[in-house]
């Protein structure tokens, strides 16, 4: 996600560098660099505009203070500049008192709008309210099942009256059937065009004032760049939009949707959708987005991943293990099945300072690696989970997994001693000491994240995560060192 935005912004700053202020002349060089950023990104031009001329204003005078270089303040001055174009601040749901808070969802078809009722109905229920999701999209085939199929999924009742009953009445139905029931939201799905007509927007309208909706939600596809301005502003001017769901960011999405969508109709991107699991919603944080353009990752967002999925009681005995030493393949499992929970590795990864250079490929490798060590482990019994030192002691246990995983020996025997010496790691560092970090090729380690296992540059030696000369097979094999 904005992989090549943020390479632009960073050829940007490379300009100032040597410089000892920010004047005329080298802030030009640096906007040129940022102007042609967001037009690949694929940003309306007017929005361009005004953002370079803002930064320019901001940046030409600013004073730079001991310590902090040309470079370092003009990537502050840009980086309060994105956070205001895309809101300034997180804007929360309404949540209306007394009365159901109805949330019309509008967009064209293939946004994922039905998709993101769900991922919405999902967020709420985790939020402890009652919601109610209203079938309304009464045009597209299977639609009225497909939201039955996600409601079913997450446990969140939906509402349909088939279709032959007009939008607006569905609508108006589920509304009455939210308040003699006392449920708290209403979600209404409503049908989308291939292209925005006059009779779509009409349903839409009347839709809204059948149900006179607290919240008009505008599910923009990300990937559909400065488009999204031209959508934006034809609903906002005929429905009137408080926010906008801005979904398939972990595609290929250059930026621009959401450089746009605020700044044309002035109403918050409240949502952002991450993934195509019903799990994968965000709210959407301005300064957060703008720190993973910037390439200065989104630890906020991680931790808040990590803190969904990891009960308290399961870290606390992970930790001790990890002292201990007495950290299986059986925790190894539950910890990447845990991180597979959060998303991929390559969008978790990258959410981490520094992290977002990393090549894709090697992120893909890196996941590839870490199905092949699942299998091998998929073929040890309980006790060699358990007990790792069973596998070290006996080479026929290490060729029956190898051949039940359809491997080779060599390389379970390459996870067997990186597996040891992350033990060895994660307990010199619970005691305090710092040995050589654990770690993916070229980059830092990631404590807390079991597996990622030293690097392995083939000279072997204290902290090289290779292993000895008598271990180490005549091809090399990748194993937890590689990943």
């Amino acid at each position: 996600m904005f992989d090549e935005l943020s390479a632009r912004f960073e050829d940007a700053v490379k300009g100032l560098r040597g410089d000892n202020k920010i004047s005329e002349s080298n802030v030009d060089l640096a906007l040129t660099q940022v102007r042609r950023a967001l037009l690949e990104a694929d940003v309306s031009l007017t929005v361009v505009k005004e953002f370079v001329e803002e930064v320019r204003q901001k940046a030409i005078g600013a004073e730079v203070v001991r310590g902090v270089n040309p470079g370092q303040k003009f990537i502050q001055i840009v980086h309060e500049q994105l956070v205001e174009v895309m809101g300034g601040a997180n804007a929360p749901l309404a949540n209306k008192k007394g009365e159901p808070t109805v949330i019309l969802m509008a967009g064209l078809q293939g946004a994922g709008k039905t998709t993101a009722t769900a991922k919405l109905g999902l967020h709420l229920k985790e939020q402890g309210r009652k919601t109610l999701m209203v079938a309304a999209d009464t045009y597209r085939p299977a639609a009225i099942d497909q939201l039955r199929t996600l409601g079913s999924e997450i446990g969140v009742e939906v509402f349909s009256l088939g279709t032959d009953v007009r939008p607006e009445e569905i609508a108006s139905a589920g509304l009455t059937k939210a308040r003699e029931e006392e449920i708290d939201t209403v979600l209404v799905d409503t049908a989308g065009r291939l292209q925005i007509d006059n009779e779509m927007m009409d349903e839409m309208v009347r839709i809204r004032a059948a149900v006179e909706p607290t919240e008009v939600l505008l599910v923009v596809d990300s990937m559909i760049g400065q488009e999204a301005a031209d959508l934006t502003r034809a609903f906002h001017e005929k429905v009137g939009i408080t926010g906008a769901v801005l979904t398939k960011l972990d595609g290929d999405s250059r930026g621009g949707a959401a450089l746009s969508i605020r700044k044309v109709s002035g109403q918050p991107i409240k949502f952002i959708g991450t993934g195509e699991k019903v799990e994968a919603l965000q709210p959407f944080h301005p300064e957060r987005m703008a720190s993973r353009i910037l390439g200065m990752g989104d630890v906020l967002t991680l931790v808040e991943k990590a803190q969904k999925e990891v009960e308290v009681a399961d870290a606390e005995l992970m930790q001790k293990k990890l002292q201990d030493a007495t950290f299986d393949f059986s925790d190894f499992v539950k910890q990447m099945r845990l991180i597979k929970r959060m998303g991929s590795l390559g969008g978790l990864m990258k959410m981490i300072p520094g992290m977002n250079k990393l090549d894709d490929g090697m992120l893909k490798s890196g996941e590839e690696q870490l199905r092949r060590i699942e299998a091998m482990i998929g073929s040890m019994t309980d006790d060699e989970r358990s007990q790792p030192e069973l596998l070290a002691a006996q080479p026929s246990r290490r060729r029956r997994v190898a051949l039940g995983s359809g491997h080779s020996s060599a390389d379970v025997e390459k996870v067997l001693a990186d597996f040891q010496k992350m033990r060895g790691f994660m307990k010199q560092m619970s005691s305090g000491g710092m040995p050589g970090m654990p770690g993916m090729p070229g980059m830092p380690g990631m404590p807390g994240m079991p597996g990622m296992g030293g690097v392995n540059n083939g000279r072997g030696g204290k902290g090289s995560g290779a292993p000895s000369r008598r271990q180490r097979p005549s091809k090399k094999k990748k194993g937890f060192g590689d990943l």
